[in-house]
């Protein structure tokens, strides 16, 4: 028996599937491509996360292009986070080139050109489907997370958004929190504090201090209404193709904050809404979260604790995550660990602690007897990847160095004019850009500073008249009290001696 024939018998047992699956491409042994042999990943297992990981330029950004168009047309929607803004071109169809066919012969699978049902959305005020949530919809835990707040820092946050729910007080935006704070630390501080007990200025200034750092990277502009409904997310088109939602966030690559508090804010959201699944064969929902570095780059422990419980539970709702990056490293341990599909582009090896990088890499894939790991991540080409995912059973598949299918729609970005056209068809824009600012707690909170300033004034003004009226008074009683020496030059006594002596001298 060949190698090639016992090859194909690895890579065939190992990627058998009886459901519904998504093809990745055509297993390869050294540099050749084993046309037929297929590595396909079960519908079933989508929902046990993924990372999809390489050096910049291997193909990264294709091979979510790829499994995002295959889930589309199984019917299972999809939510893109493109920092780069190379995923709008997924809404038209390839042009295809002969080397796309020429990888298609290779791998044994047909290239038909296709486009795909996009909804564009923004974070920020780039045009799309507005994405917005309350800041109660965020809780106290989940924004205190957030903001890295000390233990007593978020007993103080608990206490506001108590006072808040007690007294009617909506908190909608940033605006809102800002203004309770300022509240509790100055006129309304007595009235907390006989109910609610002590609340430390400093706490408070402290806490007013990472608002206002959240704010500056442009929270106020996702923290508001129209809130956005996640089941939203999970809509098909009339050919029941899942819509690919692509979030557009090309200009908050340097605001990590930001992305990091709108990622942990939908996946809370999710797993607040979605029902549990149970075993039902297909994900109900899949999220690819680009440059995911971004969110654990500056993630307190706090929040990284946060992260790992919400990829732990998630998946029995049946949401799948997949993070893209350049290097598994940038993942920690604690979510590397839950990934089931792990898709691993090639590597780059040029200083020490590249290839220190490539060997700690290539053990966390399965031991092959066709692979020397390390070696591999070095020569894969570009649109070539190692692959291992789960079978049906929840056991990881064998290793398997792929030469990956292309996209069916366009590799390359919507024109100005294109990308118009999708934006004003949309039905969710309406829905969702209007921005509303109804009364909340910062619009009441002023009137009853307003109203406590006016009753002070009020009071103040009757203690003024009050205390001019004695003022007057006294000075009457002043005025008719006789001075001693006219007293006694107009007492009847001192008149009569007077008029005595003038009557003896007459």
């Amino acid at each position: 028996m060949s190698d090639t024939t016992q090859f194909l018998g690895y890579i065939n047992d190992g990627y058998k599937t009886k459901g519904e699956f998504i093809t990745m491409g055509a297993a390869m042994l050294g540099q050749e491509t084993v046309t037929g042999a297929h590595v396909k990943v079960p519908l079933k297992t989508l929902n046990r996360h993924g990372l999809i990981a390489g050096a910049t330029g291997t193909g990264k950004t294709k091979t979510l292009q790829v499994i995002a168009e295959n889930l589309s047309e199984k019917g299972i929607p999809v939510l893109l986070m493109d920092l780069k803004g190379d995923l709008s071109g997924l809404a038209q169809p390839s042009p295809g080139h002969p080397k796309i066919d020429e990888r298609h012969e290779k791998i044994g699978l047909e290239f038909t050109p296709k486009n795909f049902p996009v909804e564009i959305m923004s974070l920020s005020e780039q045009d799309g489907v507005r994405l917005r949530a309350t800041v109660s919809e965020f809780g106290p835990i989940l924004l205190s997370r957030i903001l890295d707040l000390t233990e007593t820092q978020q007993g103080i946050m608990a206490v506001l958004f108590k006072y808040c729910d007690d007294n009617k007080l909506p908190l909608l935006d940033l605006k809102d929190l800002k203004k309770i704070i300022q509240y509790a630390t100055d006129e309304g501080k007595k009235e907390i504090q006989q109910e609610y007990g002590r609340m430390s200025t400093a706490s408070t200034g402290s806490i007013m201090r990472k608002i206002i750092e959240l704010e500056q990277q442009g929270a106020d502009l996702f923290f508001g209404e129209k809130s956005f409904e996640v089941d939203d997310l999970t809509r098909v088109d009339k050919d029941g193709r899942g819509y690919i939602n692509i979030i557009r966030l090309t200009d908050i690559q340097d605001r990590p904050k930001l992305f990091s508090t709108f990622m942990l804010s939908l996946l809370a959201e999710i797993y607040a809404t979605f029902p549990e699944q149970g075993d039902s064969g297909r994900p109900e929902l899949i999220l690819f979260i680009d440059e995911a570095h971004l969110i654990f780059k500056e993630a307190s422990d706090a929040l990284l604790d946060q992260i790992e419980s919400i990829v732990k539970l998630i998946r029995s709702k049946g949401i799948g995550l997949y993070f893209v990056t350049q290097n598994p490293t940038d993942v920690p341990d604690a979510v590397l660990a839950q990934l089931g599909l792990k898709v691993q582009h090639a590597l780059r090896a040029f200083t020490a602690k590249d290839r220190k990088a490539i060997k700690m890499t290539a053990q966390n894939y399965p031991d092959s007897e066709y692979y020397d790991t390390a070696e591999v991540l070095t020569s894969l080409g570009i649109g070539e990847a190692l692959i291992t995912a789960l079978d049906e059973k929840g056991r990881p598949t064998p290793l398997a160095a792929t030469m990956l299918r292309a996209p069916m729609s366009r590799m390359d970005v919507l024109t100005d004019s294109e990308l118009k056209a999708l934006i004003d068809n949309s039905k969710m824009i309406k829905k969702y850009n209007e921005e509303i600012d109804r009364e909340s707690a910062y619009e009441m909170l002023n009137e009853k500073i307003e109203k406590a300033e006016k009753v002070k004034a009020e009071e103040e003004k009757r203690k003024e008249k009050e205390k001019a009226s004695r003022s007057r008074g006294s000075s009457r009683r002043k005025s008719t009290r006789m001075n001693p020496v006219v007293k006694v030059l107009t007492s009847a006594t001192f008149i009569r001696g007077v008029l005595g002596v003038l009557k003896k001298v007459i």
